[in-house]
């Protein structure tokens, strides 16, 4: 039985309609591979801090944090904390951020060029794009089944539900570029916090914070507040996240790309600054949910997913009119988020990975077309990802692994590329070579049956946290390397 009344469907199909109409009107106004892809670099505080934030908070985000809160409890936040953090140190000093800001570049890799050489930006971008890719993948699934299960849609369903929402969402960015998806952003940004800021107030009134605080207390005990004894957490996993979050507020492309886009390097880091508050209720705001579902669903029956406990939470929970705003709201998420990191991937396709065979400048209007195929092609595999690949443990863990392949590695080159002289092409390929690998291991491990047991006893937060140890070791045994032998070499 649909959840989903009348109005409801009505505020959800007014919403698509405002959002689908804005984004796709902005597409006159992209003349240039430059407004395509950082639109223009004209984008203010206001606009990069609503289009951050929006972008950074899908409907994948609302639920592995969900997941995080119903599986671990009020310490399921801890990464949200960690991450506001370090976007908060990073955008109050400038770090890494401003060097990349004052290059000019559009992509990271762009930069790496001048220090590394052509291979590198190239080895960059694939990585890069091979580890975006792999954390997208289960984005539109995600989706899917969030509004699959909050409404009572039929499972069945699910394949059309997740076309309709990429088609939608690859229209206005394949016409418009970053100037459809800013644009979007700042709409998507406005229903989505009206919606999460709704359902929590009524979570609190109906259900109370006592009770939360209790459910999380008999279900986890002390380790529901404190994650370095929780028996699923502990010190690996707090060490790990706030590894990756750090490197994703360096290097993580979609992020990255607000500074890029900013209008200077100043308008960036206020960008980040004012950001890093959103990013506590970004994971605490769904974590909460979780734990309202824990507190009022029956016990789930055993190897039922967790993941979807909050979504069939909020489909008995939230009332008419009310529902149709968390839709809108989730579509929003969900909208800002897919449209943004197909963009962000395609740039660095063009940019990067096919730099080497553009041997001159492409026109213009070759360049847009471009950009549009290849963003139309990141959908195509976006859709078929969804639909093969079976997840395994929680969200939160496979979305650490697969960003892990590309921020370990670039993390490394961008503080090494900022800030040491004496790192170089070796020691840069080096690293992204040992960064990718434990990643990629663990992943392929996972999935065969006659390693994954082995895979189980590593555990992703140990490999993960290898990957940023072995790639900072790999900077600077390659790069010292390379300088000894061009040394004795001079000497002979």
């Amino acid at each position: 039985m649909l959840a989903l009344s009348m109005i409801d469907g009505v505020i959800v199909g007014l919403y698509l309609i405002a959002t689908m109409a804005a984004g796709i009107m902005v597409r006159r106004y992209v003349g240039k591979v430059e407004h395509y892809l950082v639109a223009g670099r004209e984008m203010n505080l206001y606009l990069g801090i609503a289009s951050l934030a929006a972008t950074e908070f899908g409907v994948v985000t609302c639920m592995y944090s969900a997941q995080n809160g119903y599986d671990k409890g009020f310490a399921g936040a801890t990464p949200g904390l960690l991450m506001a953090l370090a976007m908060l140190v990073v955008g109050l000093t400038g770090f890494c951020v401003k060097p990349l800001r004052d290059s000019g570049v559009i992509t990271i890799p762009e930069l790496f060029e001048k220090k590394f050489g052509p291979r590198i930006r190239w080895m960059s971008g694939v990585v890069i794009v091979l580890g975006g890719l792999l954390n997208m993948g289960v984005f539109l699934r995600t989706g899917g089944e969030f509004l699959v299960h909050v409404t009572g849609m039929n499972e069945d369903w699910l394949e059309e539900t997740m076309t309709i929402l990429l088609v939608c969402v690859a229209l206005y960015t394949i016409l418009g570029g970053m100037l459809s998806v800013l644009v979007t952003d700042y709409i998507q940004f406005i229903f989505m916090s009206i919606g999460l800021l709704a359902v929590t107030v009524q979570i609190l009134w109906q259900i109370g914070w006592e009770r939360l605080v209790d459910t999380v207390q008999v279900h986890h005990g002390p380790g529901g507040f404190n994650p370095f004894i929780h028996p699923q957490m502990g010190t690996s996993y707090v060490v790990f996240n706030a590894l990756l979050n750090t490197a994703a507020v360096l290097t993580w492309q979609t992020t990255i790309q607000r500074v890029l886009a900013a209008r200077d390097t100043q308008t960036g880091r206020k960008i980040y600054v004012a950001t890093s508050y959103f990013f506590v209720c970004r994971f605490f705001i769904p974590t909460v949910w979780g734990i309202a579902a824990l507190a009022t669903l029956p016990p789930l029956a055993e190897g039922a997913k967790t993941l979807f406990a909050m979504p069939s939470f909020l489909s008995s929970f939230v009332p008419t009119g009310l529902m149709g705003i968390l839709i809108a709201a989730m579509l929003a998420a969900d909208m800002s988020t897919d449209s943004s990191y197909m963009l962000t991937w395609g740039s660095v396709i063009y940019n990067d990975i096919l730099a080497p065979f553009r041997r001159k400048p492409w026109p213009e209007k070759k360049g847009l077309i471009a950009n549009r195929f290849i963003v139309a092609l990141i959908g195509v595999f976006l859709l078929f990802y969804g639909l093969w690949y079976p997840l395994s443990g929680d969200l939160w863990t496979y979305l650490g692994v697969t960003g892990t392949i590309y921020l370990s590695s670039m993390s490394v080159l961008l503080i090494a590329c900022c800030y040491w002289k004496k790192a170089n092409s070796w020691g840069a390929a080096g690293a992204i070579l040992a960064g990718a690998f434990f990643p990629v291991a663990f992943l392929v491990m996972e999935q065969l049956p006659s390693t994954r047991d082995l895979a189980q006893s590593i555990g992703p937060y140990r490999s993960g946290i290898a990957s940023y140890v072995l790639s900072a070791g790999a900077m600077i045994l390659g790069s010292w390397l390379k300088i000894s032998l061009k040394g004795n070499s001079r000497h002979d």
